[in-house]
């Protein structure tokens, strides 16, 4: 183990028996915010640190038993102990970097999912609508919940743009890595010579923020327009300026919102979904900074970039990044995607691990 990773080690051990020692003094129920952070922290130090004793367990075993091959007597013995240690050291230590990894802050939250129709005009927009559903029915899968914050339906059944919030521990871990550009080969409906076409959609997965306070929102900085909502959704909605359109003067963002016949739920909804563009804005722009030095093997997952294509004659799905082919093009899109998201994770904890290695 290199010794700058076992200083950080020994420095977590201390500071797992500095925090339980903390625990058991008097009064410490009297603060409970500060009770249940040194809670929490107690929880997420004890596997890491359990972890480390029992290498250093292992470390110690090896000694005797390097020891024990001196003895002629006991050599068989004491070789097949050493190569078996040795073994469990090195699984230990493995497993010892995967927990010092650093943990994205954002992982267990809720995501605001939007898809977005691009180049190929219908056929774009009825890809929109297939990504959205194989979303969504991954989802189902992880018994999570989707709530349709705004759609604008093309003519032949699809999306231009849908925004969805999607609900579920880890939402945000299994699909950061979707953001991108998405291409689609196949021969549309709307095609009669049988050829094959190229369309493309962008998706952006953006974790939600705890309160709209965790992003400041300047009022002087918004304009808030109400329009008439349009489409279905009953006489109600059709008399009254129910829907919401929030522009954030600095940046340019703009946030419709007309799915709710309530004015204030819309817009409560509409500045919920600009606090996580704003957030996801200034990820990004730190990740671009990052990049500048070191480029992430997963990419920023900047939308302009063309992160996967899906080719439906050949049946495969690929994703680019990874260079990874699948085929199984129906299963997936109709959300089986766990293949998919589980070696995005692998290649990026991969690239985690190499980075720790480095410093």
């Amino acid at each position: 183990m290199k010794p700058s990773i076992a200083a950080k080690l020994d420095q977590l051990s201390m500071r797992l028996d500095e925090v339980g020692r903390l625990l058991t003094t008097e009064n410490i129920t009297a603060d409970m915010d500060n009770y249940r952070k040194l809670t929490r922290e107690h929880s997420e130090l004890e596997p890491v640190v359990g972890l480390y004793r029992q290498y250093q367990g292992s470390l110690g075993d090896l000694k005797t038993a390097q020891e024990m091959a001196a003895d002629p007597a006991m050599r068989e013995f004491a070789e097949a102990e050493v190569t078996e240690t040795k073994t469990r050291i090195e699984g230990l230590e493995a497993e010892l970097q995967k927990l010092l990894l650093p943990r994205d802050p954002n992982d267990e939250r809720n995501i605001f999912l939007e898809v977005r129709a691009g180049t190929g005009g219908d056929e774009s927009a009825l890809f929109a609508a297939e990504l959205f559903r194989m979303y969504a029915r991954y989802a189902e899968r992880k018994r999570w919940q989707v709530e349709i914050i705004s759609e604008s339906p093309s003519d032949l059944g699809g999306y231009r743009e849908i925004i969805a919030r999607i609900i579920g521990n880890g939402a945000y871990s299994k699909l950061k890595f979707e953001s991108g550009g998405h291409r689609v080969q196949r021969v549309p409906v709307t095609e009669t010579q049988g050829r094959v076409h190229t369309s493309a959609c962008t998706v952006a997965v953006m974790p939600e923020a705890d309160e709209v306070g965790e992003v400041v929102l300047n009022p002087a900085d918004l304009r808030i327009d109400t329009f008439r909502a349009s489409g279905a959704g009953g006489q109600h909605v059709n008399k009254t300026d129910s829907a919401i359109r929030i522009t954030h003067l600095p940046t340019g963002l703009v946030v419709e919102c007309q799915d709710d016949r309530s004015q204030h739920k819309n817009k409560a909804r509409a500045l919920a979904v600009l606090a996580a563009r704003l957030k996801d804005k200034q990820t990004r722009e730190q990740q671009s900074k990052e990049a500048a030095t070191r480029k992430s093997l997963i990419g920023s997952g900047d939308r302009s970039e063309r992160i996967r294509t899906y080719n439906f004659p050949q049946g495969r799905v690929t994703d680019h990044r990874i260079n990874l082919t699948l085929y199984k093009i129906a299963q997936l899109v109709d959300g089986d995607l766990d293949d998919l998201v589980d070696s995005l994770a692998a290649e990026h904890q991969a690239e985690l691990l190499a980075e720790l290695a480095v410093d």
